[in-house]
């Protein structure tokens, strides 16, 4: 079933949905279960599989010589999505990326999403490789998310590559797209980037998920914007809670956030990692609960494979 869908059916109900990060390569797929586990109680009608980008790594050829070698440490994405559908009989979410793939690549991937009964894509252009300055598509790659969006699109109207194909069992994949309430890191204004996110949803996004936020009034002064400018479809907010002191530090380099005082101070008054942990679940809990109460369609919780503070935070607001 779409996205769209299990909102639909929801009639108003605010839904549990979590994201998940494939195992690095040699690890066992059982760890990964074992923290999906424990957040089944709460019914999620989906569940988000990351997709990693490539990097380099250096491998010793001997001699004090290395060799240079492109990688994906975490791939398995769609293996897992089946392996998941399967086991819990829930909808999940492939994340399909631009960086590191081919257009080409990208249709493959489609058809065996559509093979195997999945009906969601999560369309993003990705990151930059760690060595890059900035973001660079691989040659035959598509260079922004909407391009991505669009070649989802005209797939699902039959459109391959390099054939039309008219046929009775067309794809029709439902098309998630990522939203910013404090813009893109790369995007001049927010303005300017929510222009660039109305592109996607014309060019046949079917849903927004937002990333991560600290402070509700930007969720909602974004969407009120996002509004005003002409995107109706649904616009789903991405949760996280702090877990480790240096969190404070690398949220907002990486992800260019701001983290409101109140929590920053709760954090830095904290005497263990265990009291860190328990401010995040508590601060994650009170903004569920002020959305939950808005009515946001779903609440999306980047649970980065581990589930307990996760758990903790679902238990008081599902």
């Amino acid at each position: 079933m779409k996205v769209t869908q299990h909102i639909e059916k929801a009639k108003g109900e605010t839904l549990f949905s979590f994201e998940i990060v494939p195992p690095q390569k040699g690890k066992s797929i059982q760890e990964l279960y074992d923290n999906i586990d424990p957040l089944m109680e709460f019914k999620p009608p989906f569940i988000d599989v990351t997709t990693s980008r490539e990097e380099y790594i250096y491998v010793d050829k001997g001699n004090g010589l290395l060799d240079k070698k492109l990688t994906r440490m975490r791939p398995g994405t769609l293996g897992i999505c089946a392996s998941i559908k399967h086991k819990y009989q829930v909808d999940t979410v492939p994340h399909l990326l631009c960086g590191g793939f081919t257009r080409e690549e990208t249709e493959y991937m489609l058809v065996d999403c559509h093979y195997l009964e999945i009906n969601n894509i999560m369309a993003l252009r990705g990151d930059s490789m760690k060595d890059e300055q900035s973001f660079v598509p691989k040659v035959g790659g598509n260079n922004y998310a909407v391009e991505l969006v669009t070649q989802i699109n005209q797939l699902n109207g039959g459109q391959y590559l390099h054939e039309f194909m008219d046929i009775d069992n067309k794809a029709d994949f439902c098309i998630g797209v990522a939203g910013y309430p404090e813009k893109h890191l790369e995007s001049p204004s927010l303005i300017s980037d929510l222009k660039r996110l109305k592109e996607k949803v014309d060019a046949g996004a079917d849903y927004v998920v937002t990333q991560m936020f600290f402070d509700n009034a930007k969720y909602f002064e974004f969407v009120k914007k996002a509004r005003e400018i002409g995107i109706t479809v649904p616009i789903i907010p991405g949760i996280k809670p702090i877990a480790v002191q240096r969190h404070l530090q690398i949220l907002p380099q990486i992800f260019r956030i701001d983290l409101p005082e109140d929590l920053i101070n709760a954090v830095e008054k904290c005497k263990s990692p265990a009291d860190i942990r328990q401010v995040g679940v508590e601060w994650a809990i009170q903004q569920s609960l002020e959305l939950k109460a808005a009515g946001v369609p779903v609440l999306h919780y980047y649970s980065m494979g581990k589930s307990e503070n996760i758990r903790q935070i679902a238990s008081k607001v599902f």
